[in-house]
């Protein structure tokens, strides 16, 4: 989904068709503040499900009311930025201030008048960085559920796997039998769906 926040009706009407035209959907805002109620209906903080498809945002610098600038800090703000990339619409006066905005965390931005073709090109590269995004994300959250299914024990065997010691260093250390060390250790492996001590270092790390 390509999100457009522009106030002029011809821009949002004409983006919206260049997009339908390479079979990209499109949803049209006139504010950032209706944008901002769209984001309040379906973000929530905390929650980590929105969005669930890759997206990206054509966003124009200036408008009435809110400006863009202001919207992207919002998005900053919740976190959104990386997965849903910000492309600003800029105009030539407005170029300084998009580039300011790319080094907060935009994806990039576009000076009007653009090229059609390198806009949709941007937005193409925008929304795969949302999808790695989001593929990201997924991971991090699918290795929080593995780890919250561990119990106090496997965490504690877990902790001094990942520092490297050995099932007889781990044992004294918890003052358990060697057998009970292995088993644990084995219950871990299995959870976090790893086949070594490095591979469940590397998860963790990634995480």
């Amino acid at each position: 989904m390509v999100y457009l926040v522009d106030d002029e009706d011809v821009v949002r009407d004409a983006l919206a068709w260049l997009l339908r035209s390479r079979r990209l959907l499109s949803e049209g805002f006139a504010s950032a503040e209706a944008f901002e109620q769209m984001l309040a209906s379906r973000w929530a903080p905390g929650e980590q499900r929105w969005p669930t498809a890759p997206s990206c945002l054509l966003l124009d610098v200036r408008m009435p009311g809110q400006s863009g600038l202001a919207l992207f800090e919002t998005l900053v703000e919740r976190g959104l930025q990386t997965l849903m990339p910000v492309i600003f619409l800029t105009g030539h006066g407005d170029v300084p201030t998009a580039v300011a905005a790319v080094k907060r965390g935009a994806f990039d931005f576009v000076e009007k008048p653009f090229s059609d073709n390198a806009l949709v090109d941007r937005v193409l590269l925008a929304l795969q960085r949302s999808e790695e995004a989001l593929q990201a994300r997924a991971g991090r959250q699918e290795v929080q559920r593995a780890l919250d299914e561990l119990t106090e024990r496997e965490r504690d065997v877990m902790r001094l796997v990942v520092e490297g010691k050995p099932n007889k260093l781990i044992a004294d250390a918890l003052d358990i039998s060697v057998r009970t060390v292995e088993v644990h250790r084995a219950r871990v492996f299995e959870k976090m769906n790893v086949r070594s001590a490095v591979e469940l270092a590397n998860l963790l790390r990634a995480g």
